[in-house]
């Protein structure tokens, strides 16, 4: 059984922390933080269900402080559907969860926020997004997996470029 006191790294080894105490990390909870479906234009729109809708998709990561060893990291995704017609749904929610993280270097907790705990927390908000899409009336919205780690790289190049809002990092 392996020693739950070990931070998993992206390839699933352990690591140690510089000052030989182990990294601890622990999911203590997920849940919606902020949850909009907007069906604006039903009954008409479930009646032209032959369409290929246009659907816009956006996808961010957060991260913030809310504790000692105590971390919020959050996916913030928002989904429009659209055709001829009009918007046929707009969803937008916030998926958050709770982590203790303890005992790793600096240098690794914005990576490990920013990439490894949305990587748990997004099989979860994707049954979200089916579920709601498909109580919606349409077919589920069924996301493909993100990698957050491109995410994440991309964003700090281009604020490295001058074309981001600030570099990505955790809130404090």
């Amino acid at each position: 059984m392996a020693d739950d006191n070990q931070t998993p790294t992206a390839n699933g080894n352990s690591n140690e922390a510089q000052d030989g105490e182990k990294g601890e990390f622990r999911v203590l909870g997920q849940y919606i933080k902020d949850l909009s479906f907007e069906n604006p234009n039903a009954p008409v729109s479930l009646q032209n269900l032959e369409e290929k809708p246009k659907l816009d998709v956006e996808v961010n990561v957060n991260a913030r402080k809310v504790g000692e060893d105590t971390y919020e990291s959050a996916i913030d995704f928002k989904a429009k559907a659209s055709s001829k017609d009009g918007i046929i749904y707009s969803l937008e929610t916030v998926y958050s969860g709770v982590f203790r993280i303890a005992n790793i270097p600096d240098q690794m907790l914005q990576p490990f926020l920013l990439i490894n705990c949305p990587s748990i927390l997004f099989p979860f908000l994707r049954r979200l997004i089916a579920d709601l899409t498909r109580e919606g009336g349409y077919p589920p919205l069924l996301l493909d997996p993100i990698d957050f780690a491109s995410l994440y790289t991309s964003r700090a190049e281009q604020v490295q470029a001058g074309e981001g809002e600030g570099e990505p990092k955790v809130a404090n």
